[in-house]
């Protein structure tokens, strides 16, 4: 991309205080004792961002000197706001956050830069222009080859069935602007070689609770549905119930993001998810904490996006799926 401004505007985005303490490698932070001091902000405490934590934690366990303080901001941006404002009086070394709003977020992470403290994003950030002021770096996977990838693969499903005008309803989350870019993606990997396809809704489907009726009735007002795409984890999850309720098994499919336990054990059965697209939560987490190091050393970042690249799992690849399931049997993802 020609320029940052570009790139960030390209990736902006998807979505109590209770401490998370870990202790564990040698770090001279500006805390006192030379203690080193990270505050990490999650949107919340399961699924993707329960991954995120359990990489942050991982990699935070090499430092012997370091207090790790973490919080739920639980898609609030005032929770949010009032957590980092602690964190700035308290003078931690550095912050790591998923920013809940591109707007409402930017007077903390302003004040955090302000004071002197790197911010380092992952998986949504502030908008382009106060994300290139206040933000030392940005951890992400970019939401539109993340979506491509899955249109990609649901074209070549439809190509496979001989469907070239594929009814398929959308169960969004474009309260963010991660999951707007997800769906542009996803609408033209799919366009590449099926350019028929007619979407017959849209509609917001993020959490699965909500997402399931919303789901269902879509079935019942398009009978002949061919597919869901989920743009986030709560969608796929809600589709397939869906599609089990409405007893549409073997007859619409579901395209999904985001893995979890469930999601793979789905894509193991196969009847009814076809594939999903996976950014690897845990190596987030992993790098947000490697750049909060480094940034809170003083460091300059050559490259303001640290990427991440998504993961597409199918369901002609059981061993692999199978294999992800042994690999997560502590169901984080």
């Amino acid at each position: 991309m020609a320029s940052v401004r570009l790139k960030v505007a390209r990736y902006v985005t998807f979505l109590a205080a209770a401490a998370l303490v870990a202790g564990c490698g040698q770090a001279a932070g500006s805390g006192s004792g030379g203690q080193l001091r990270i505050g990490a902000i999650y949107l919340d405490s399961q699924g993707f961002y329960a991954g995120v934590k359990k990489g942050i934690e991982t990699a935070a366990a090499k430092d012997s000197q370091l207090k790790l303080l973490g919080n739920n901001a639980q898609g609030d941006a005032a929770k949010e706001s009032s957590f980092m404002s602690t964190l700035v009086a308290s003078k931690v070394d550095a912050m790591i956050t998923s920013a809940v709003s591109a707007t409402a977020s930017v007077p903390a992470i302003a004040a955090a830069s302000k004071a002197g403290i790197p911010v380092i994003c992952y998986n949504t950030c502030v908008n382009d222009a106060d994300a290139k002021k206040y933000v030392w770096g940005y951890v992400l996977s970019d939401p539109y080859v993340f979506g491509k990838k899955l249109g990609e693969q649901a074209g070549k499903y439809f190509t496979s069935q001989k469907i070239a005008n594929p009814k398929i309803a959308v169960l969004n989350c474009d309260f963010v602007e991660v999951c707007k870019e997800r769906k542009r993606g996803f609408k033209d990997g799919l366009g590449e070689t099926v350019p028929g396809a007619d979407y017959v809704a849209d509609q917001e489907g993020a959490v699965v609770d909500k997402a399931t009726p919303v789901a269902e009735n879509i079935i019942t007002a398009n009978p002949n549905l061919d597919a869901f795409y989920a743009v986030a984890g709560g969608g796929t999850l809600a589709g397939i119930k869906a599609v089990t309720t409405r007893d549409r098994v073997g007859k619409t499919v579901v395209f999904g993001s985001d893995m979890t336990v469930d999601i793979a054990k789905a894509l193991v059965d196969g009847s009814i998810l076809k594939a999903e697209i996976d950014v690897p939560a845990q190596t987030v987490g992993k790098l947000a904490y490697e750049a909060a190091r480094k940034a809170s050393g003083g460091a300059k970042n050559d490259s303001f996006v640290i990427p991440v690249d998504p993961i597409l799992y199918t369901a002609d690849d059981k061993p692999t799926n199978e294999k992800w399931l042994t690999e997560h049997s502590d169901g984080i993802p």
